[in-house]
């Protein structure tokens, strides 16, 4: 009888203790889940997001993604390749990295498609080399009938994958990233980021522009010059200085707003503050503009994409 007493008086002081404890388990998940979910928040709001419309629907990628987005969809629109084709290869890359240009991965894997030197992609500085990596992913392609294939069986193609069914998970951003991007879809993206930290130089576009379009640029197809802002008839919401960065896409109104686009995609790493083309424009710190409303605009310099830079 006294063992049965003392074993209902452990019992009771287990349940005792194990009540505080589980309470504590609990707050202790709660803070952590808060903290993880502010530390992300807050990282997501340093890098901000950009907006593409399509299919009935927006997707959202960070300012890095989408820079890479702009990247891969360049190079298909320097290469004369249909908007399918860049839709392909953007679902390709968020499988592989995220569109992230990453330095690791299976095995010798590396860079936003995860292609290896063994297997012949090129060298491991030409795959971390987003240019070299794109067309060397787009010289695969074109090797095929791309155009009758699904995306996911034609990036599979080009990938052989161990995961053969993946890249159609991210054929409707990717189709969504790719019109826009490629100028079939106008005035589509937008990026939500915050003030520049610093003046930067117009000349940064300029060396993306050569970089990205090297064959646009070479053949005349796409000029640029660089004006005060005041010649264009274009100033910063604030007044405060800015260049303008003046590009002539010579009647191509595709290119147009593939330039557009794509100057928008990258206004978070070269100081971007507004891009006009056609009579509407993307304002930097406008936060309350949607994907394909870049409002109209008085005074631009219509037939021409007008990148304005901070700084003098």
């Amino acid at each position: 009888m006294a063992r049965s007493r003392r074993s209902r008086s452990r019992r009771s002081r287990m349940r005792h203790l194990t009540v505080p404890l589980v309470m504590l388990l609990v707050l202790v998940f709660v803070v952590a889940g808060t903290f993880f979910a502010l530390t992300r928040f807050a990282s997501v709001q340093r890098s901000g997001q950009c907006t593409a419309a399509g299919l009935g629907t927006t997707h959202e990628y960070t300012t890095e993604r989408t820079a890479n987005a702009a990247l891969i969809s360049a190079v298909a629109v320097d290469r004369g390749l249909p908007p399918r084709a860049a839709s392909i290869a953007l679902a390709t890359a968020y499988q592989e990295s995220k569109l992230q240009n990453i330095e690791h991965g299976d095995r010798d894997s590396q860079g936003l498609f995860q292609q290896r030197p063994s297997q012949g992609w090129g060298t491991q500085a030409q795959i971390m080399d987003p240019v070299h990596a794109t067309n060397a992913f787009y010289d695969s392609l074109v090797k095929l009938d791309y155009a009758s294939m699904s995306v996911n069986d034609a990036a599979q193609k080009v990938q052989r994958s161990g995961y053969p069914e993946a890249y159609g998970d991210h054929e409707t951003e990717g189709r969504i990233f790719a019109s826009a991007l490629t100028g079939q879809s106008g005035a589509n993206l937008v990026c939500d980021i915050a003030a520049p930290d610093s003046a930067a130089s117009p000349q940064s576009v300029q060396d993306a522009l050569k970089d990205q379009f090297p064959r646009r640029t070479k053949a005349g197809t796409v000029s640029s010059s660089l004006a005060s802002a005041s010649s264009v008839a274009t100033s910063r919401p604030d007044g405060s200085s800015a260049t303008a960065l003046v590009i002539d896409t010579h009647g191509d109104t595709a290119l147009g707003w593939a330039v557009a686009n794509w100057s928008v995609a990258r206004a978070a790493d070269d100081g971007v503050v507004q891009v006009s083309y056609q009579g509407r424009a993307w304002q930097r710190e406008s936060h309350d503009q949607e994907a394909g409303t870049w409002p109209s605009i008085d005074g631009d310099d219509a037939d021409r994409v007008v990148v304005l830079v901070a700084g003098g």
